[in-house]
């Protein structure tokens, strides 16, 4: 487990404690929630990026290649 220190200001810290978001549990849940409403809106815009690209429809073929392309380049990452 990794522990991290936050410095905030004390106006927001005393309210994110009154409303119970300071636990460990509540930081968890609110930074999965994040990561899953980031990972939503990059779909959102890859979409809308593809809507806008002109041209004849991609094969199987090719949508599956550049499948591939991006699995190959997640593991690279680590992701």
């Amino acid at each position: 487990m990794t522990e991290l220190k936050l410095s905030l200001p004390d106006n927001l810290a005393k309210e994110a404690a009154q409303a119970g978001l300071l636990s460990d549990a509540e930081i968890e849940k609110l930074l999965r929630e994040e990561i899953r409403r980031r990972a939503t809106n990059e779909l959102f815009e890859a979409m809308d990026r593809m809507a806008a690209v002109e041209g004849p429809p991609m094969t199987e073929e090719e949508i599956q290649a550049e499948i591939d392309a991006v699995r190959a380049a997640r593991r690279a990452r680590g992701r």
